[in-house]
């Protein structure tokens, strides 16, 4: 039996979207340049861009764990710049412009597998993100990039931050589908593994370049982890039989 027909019940993809979907790593460090070089500042940009990042997980915790209210991701990364400023000793920059580069994660690039992949993916499956960001930011991305999701689903909707049940929980209820019906698509492991807890079907995605040469060499889960695991989005949409 093909993949195809033993995944014949999917009726929704579900994708997580940073790293998954878009460079980010690519994207912040090119707007911290645009931003910051004129200024006479001299970084190294993917680093700078690898330790914005770095306090994502730890920011989401304390909403996740209840140590503060419910935040939106905007809110978190403008905190987590602002004390990277500090700590790089970056200082000067008016409100405005901390503001417009908290908003460089709204203008990422997809990968150049996406917009294809996705494009054939859409004409046999609703596709929703299913990611951390909020709901604004999440909407920006796609009309700036031309990614064409069904709908936005993730932690703002279900005011949860993945991992936790309660996101993907919420996402295949406003589906109105079963979980074994959703096929969570994302390039992070523990994503999937906390889905595939909730009863959705996993799709891996390798993305080597996500945090630029540091990872080229990240590995593959063992084989027959996920129910699919594949190096695109063009992939998988073959192993669908999109």
């Amino acid at each position: 039996m093909s993949m195809a027909a033993m995944l014949s019940d999917i009726r929704a993809l579900t994708f997580d979207v940073f790293g998954t979907v878009v460079d980010w790593r690519s994207g912040v460090a090119r707007e911290a340049r645009a931003l910051l070089a004129p200024k006479g500042i001299d970084l190294d940009w993917g680093a700078f861009a690898d330790a914005w990042r770095a306090r994502y997980a730890p920011a989401m915790a304390e909403v996740r764990e209840g140590r503060r209210p419910w935040t939106v991701l905007d809110d978190l990364h403008r905190e987590n710049l602002v004390g990277l400023l500090d700590e790089r000793g970056v200082g000067g920059l008016s409100d405005d412009e901390i503001d417009g580069l908290t908003l460089a994660w709204h203008r990422l690039d997809p990968w150049p597998d996406v917009l294809d992949g996705l494009a054939r993916l859409k004409r046999r499956y609703v596709i929703a993100t299913l990611s951390n960001g909020n709901v604004a930011l999440t909407v920006n991305m796609a009309r700036r990039a031309g990614l064409p999701w069904d709908a936005i689903l993730g932690a703002e909707i279900a005011q949860a931050y993945k991992p936790a049940p309660q996101a993907y929980d919420r996402a295949v209820a406003l589906l109105r589908l079963k979980p074994g019906q959703v096929l969570m698509t994302a390039a992070h492991t523990y994503d999937l593994d906390a889905a595939a807890t909730r009863g959705l079907r996993t799709a891996y995605v390798h993305r080597p370049l996500e945090f630029g040469a540091a990872s080229v060499d990240r590995p593959w889960p063992p084989a027959g982890t996920y129910d699919l695991e594949v190096d695109s989005f063009t992939a998988l949409a073959d192993a669908l039989g999109c």
